[in-house]
């Protein structure tokens, strides 16, 4: 899809064009799509988390405390499932739990008839900040697609998850890195 005339070239365009003068023997198409899909990205990124930083929160401090409230009652998962439910390692996870248990955002005990796990709860004060922040969130969502109609949100809706169910491994899990 070319961009509109009235346009000026953005900063995708600016690099396709240059690499086309540099190197006239690739075809520096993919760029189009994948640059500015980065780019959104990026810009969305930054977006959100100037909501969480509202609530003292870090994106993925956000992510651990959504999880557990997506739980339900007694809102409360293993460590192992916050990692599968947030998309990082455990021991990423275990470092994030880490600073939600100092806040008094979260609480770690013994599970119930296996001593040696562990579960994560949201305390009070937890389930409190995350139903402010999810609102918030929400309302920040809501704000960002707004710059789409609702048929423009909608069939990118529809090519994102049909692209991502392409590029996903078959468990919805994370890609191999490296």
């Amino acid at each position: 899809m070319e961009q509109p005339a009235e346009q000026p070239p953005d900063h995708v365009a600016r690099i396709q064009a240059a690499w086309r003068r540099e190197r006239p023997d690739l075809d520096v198409a993919p760029q189009g799509v994948i640059g500015r899909l980065h780019r959104v990205a990026t810009l969305l990124t930054h977006e959100l988390c100037a909501v969480y930083a509202r609530y003292g929160l870090g994106e993925g401090e956000f992510d651990v405390l959504a999880a557990l409230r997506r739980a339900g009652a007694p809102y409360e998962r293993a460590p192992g499932e916050l990692a599968a439910h947030t998309m990082v390692t455990t021991g990423a996870a275990t470092k994030r739990i880490d600073r939600l248990e100092r806040a008094g955002l979260v609480t770690r005990r013994a599970a119930t008839g296996d001593r040696r796990g562990r579960v994560v709860a949201l305390t009070p004060a937890g389930r409190e900040l995350i139903d402010r922040a999810f609102a918030d969130h929400i309302r920040n969502e809501h704000r960002l697609l707004a710059a789409l109609d609702p048929a423009e949100a909608a069939r990118l809706e529809v090519l994102l998850t049909d692209w991502l169910a392409r590029l996903e491994p078959a468990d919805g899990g994370t890609p191999p890195t490296g």
